[in-house]
């Protein structure tokens, strides 16, 4: 590959922009709240007859409602390596955020719930396979397109599938949003898990027997100092009690408090390490009971070889297209977690802007075309070797 290719599809891609605003503003203005299934039907069928008309084939596997998209080529060698493109079309915007969020195209930004993360992401993907197609261009590794109804809920019932298709592909390209105004791709993400703690005391009169109960409460106090003390910034090690709640009434000792921790951790081994620790808490108020739940849902992301391997193909064909190209770990998760476990991943290989679950958010047009570009270029380009796989 060289410098002209990438230009011939920037200049493609460039008479593309109002059929991206287009598509953009379809699958935006098809509100798709994770909370709400039935409305995601729409999106579905607006991506699938887009992918269709690049000559793949969509198909809904259906989840409990969620209707969670899979298209490969119609036309394709059986037996060939794949590779992996995904997204979600689920949003945190609940129905009716447009009234106040209205979608809208302002010179070279556009706005709206949704359109940073990750609606154009799922475009980019669109965009990127019509650009090889019309110039002729196969790549060796056959696409697949996989995109989820319920990433930002944790992908509770995707993850199956995300799994399976990560262990049978080379390389899994991610289009969750750049980080940052430079655009950074993500090649480490933070593990995330959630715990609960519910401490069993028991109830007593608070004036007439307070020796007679069991301080949940109090118990909890010291269940609460203990977690935060695993906490380890230089590790990248956080632990956050967000939520507590207990007793009956100001005069009643407490018989039952929760507190529900949020843990983000760097690597999976610190993971590992911080969950034997949680779940090793106990008691140290007699008469009382701890009951802990709760595990890493989403394995961190780490600074693999191969996923460096790949980062450094994205560096390289960033250059043809004249793109200073920067690498960062981000603190949230995503599906980019999961199939980074199996497989080399890229993250972050959609919209560049700024706002993600925010009421500003906002992607710039120029941008994101020149990273549906660099996506063009890495499904173009060939398989690692075998042994950096």
């Amino acid at each position: 590959m060289d410098r002209a290719l990438g230009h011939r599809i920037i200049d493609f891609l460039d008479d593309q922009r109002q059929d991206m605003l287009d598509l953009l503003e379809a699958l935006v203005m098809a509100e798709s709240p994770s909370s709400r299934p039935d409305t995601q039907w729409q999106v579905h069928r607006l991506l699938g007859n887009a992918l269709k008309q690049e000559g793949l084939s969509a198909t809904a596997l259906e989840v409990d409602g969620k209707p969670h998209l899979y298209a490969r080529p119609e036309q394709r060698t059986r037996g060939t390596p794949r590779q992996l493109l995904l997204g979600h079309y689920d949003t945190v915007w609940p129905v009716g955020t447009l009234k106040d969020m209205p979608f809208r195209v302002e010179g070279n930004t556009v706005r709206g719930p949704g359109t940073f993360d990750m609606k154009a992401g799922l475009v980019q993907i669109v965009l990127a396979l019509r650009s090889l197609r019309a110039l002729g261009l196969e790549p060796e590794l056959t696409p697949l397109v996989f995109v989820n109804a319920d990433e930002e809920i944790g992908s509770r019932s995707s993850t199956r599938y995300i799994s399976w298709l990560a262990r049978v592909c080379q390389r899994a390209f991610v289009m969750e949003p750049a980080l940052g105004p430079d655009g950074s791709l993500k090649t480490a993400r933070k593990g995330i898990g959630r715990f609960t703690v519910t401490v069993h005391g028991k109830a007593a009169h608070a004036g007439l027997d307070p020796d007679g109960g069991a301080s949940a409460i109090l118990e909890l106090s010291h269940v609460i100092q203990q977690l935060f003390s695993l906490n380890d910034s230089e590790r990248g090690v956080s632990v956050n009690v967000g939520t507590v709640d207990g007793g009956i009434q100001p005069n009643v000792v407490a018989p039952h408090s929760r507190a529900v921790v949020d843990v983000r951790v760097l690597t999976n081994e610190d993971g590992d390490r911080v969950t034997r620790a949680i779940h090793a808490l106990r008691a140290t108020t007699p008469g009382i009971e701890l009951e802990i739940e709760g595990a890493i849902g989403r394995p961190a992301m780490e600074t693999t070889p191969r996923n460096q391997l790949l980062m450094q193909r994205a560096r390289d064909l960033a250059g043809l297209l004249e793109i200073d190209l920067d690498e960062a770990t981000a603190g949230g998760g995503s599906d980019g977690n999961t199939t980074s476990q199996y497989t080399a991943t890229l993250d972050g290989l959609g919209a560049v802007g700024d706002g993600a679950h925010a009421h500003h958010e906002f992607l710039y047009i120029d941008k994101t075309l020149e990273r549906t570009a660099l996506l063009a270029l890495l499904i173009l380009s060939p398989s690692l070797e075998p042994e950096e796989h």
